[in-house]
């Protein structure tokens, strides 16, 4: 088995730190906007008196 070179090793690991960070940021993303729309409604809900 031959050795890979180290900039390409450095490069797949740029490339996967890259993929998980765009993933987590999704992630986070979503959480924001969850809390967000909750917020929303129970301001409405609580406005007309429902809750």
């Amino acid at each position: 088995m031959m050795a890979q070179d180290p900039k390409t090793d450095l490069e797949l690991f740029r490339a996967r730190q890259k993929a998980r960070n765009r993933a987590l940021g999704f992630v986070l993303l979503a959480l924001v906007v969850l809390f967000f729309a909750i917020t929303i409604v129970k301001m409405g809900l609580h406005s007309s008196g429902q809750m």
